[in-house]
Formats: structure tokens, sequence, C-alpha cells
């Protein structure tokens, strides 16, 4: 099977496609062979476009996640995807509860100490996803690079 990742936040529509953007865009420049996908805990915005703070902080660095429409975590996904990484800590539990196993939190990685990805909602204007792309950006890179070496 080959290596597989599911990013995943509460409505998959602001951090966990920019986390799903940046993987793509990283492993490209790698060249290294990877599924890669997210969904959110709830299903809130099925079918929706991330939102345009998302899209826009990560056209800003020559990403693009406008293409991506969020979804629901499913069962299938629990045998689909090797690798599970969580937004914060309340998305890991709900993954858990949910059936998945060995769930990674992104903020466990590069040199963030086990800090949430901040919802960028909570944050006044588009400061806050800048913020959040940076974590996002440091903590998958440090991740994929794990995969790719096999040390997680």
């Amino acid at each position: 099977m080959m290596k597989s990742i599911l990013f995943v936040c509460l409505g998959n529509i602001c951090r966990s496609p920019l986390a799903h953007g940046v993987a793509q865009d990283i492993t490209k420049k790698r060249n290294f062979k990877l599924v890669i996908d997210s969904a959110g805990t709830s299903n809130w915005h099925t079918g929706e476009a991330p939102c345009d703070n998302s899209i826009r902080v990560a056209k800003q660095n020559k990403i693009d996640i406008s293409q991506q429409h969020s979804r629901p975590i499913t069962k299938e996904d629990i045998s689909s995807f090797e690798h599970v990484v969580a937004m914060d800590r309340q998305n890991r539990e709900d993954m858990i509860a949910f059936g998945f196993k060995n769930v990674y939190l992104l903020g466990d990685f590069a040199d963030y100490q086990g800090a949430d990805v901040p919802d960028p909602y909570f944050f006044n204007g588009f400061e806050g996803f800048e913020k959040v792309y940076t974590m996002v950006s440091a903590c998958v890179e440090d991740f994929i690079e794990k995969v790719e070496n096999e040390s997680l």
C-alpha cells in the first residue's frame, strides 16, 4: 500500500485544507509519492471549497487549494490512511472516539511542542490565517520528512 496521510480539523475548510495543500506541494517538489487528503470531524461544510482566507494565504505561498472540497471523515478512512493528523486535541479525541488508531497531533512536529493549530476564525482578520499557515507549513514539512524517513 502506498503511504498515505489524512489531515483533519473540525470543518475541513481552513486548517486541514492548508495542511493538505502544503503536503502536496512538498511531496511534489521532493518527488515523494504519497496519497494525501483532508477531512473534517463534522459534516457542516460538506462539498464546500476552503474558506476564502485559506485560499488566499495558500495562494500567497504559491499553493492552490481552491479545488479542494470539504468532506467528513468516514469509516473507510480508518483503513485507507496509514497516517492521520489532527489539527488540535479535540479533533484528535474525536478521531480516536470514531475508531482511528495512532492519530498524530500536528503541533507535535517542528518546534511547536504539542500546541494546537489554532482555528484562524478566532483571530482578528487575515493575520490569523498567516500565523496558522506559518505553523502548519513548518509542522507539515517536519511530519513529511519523518514519513519519508520512516522515523515515526
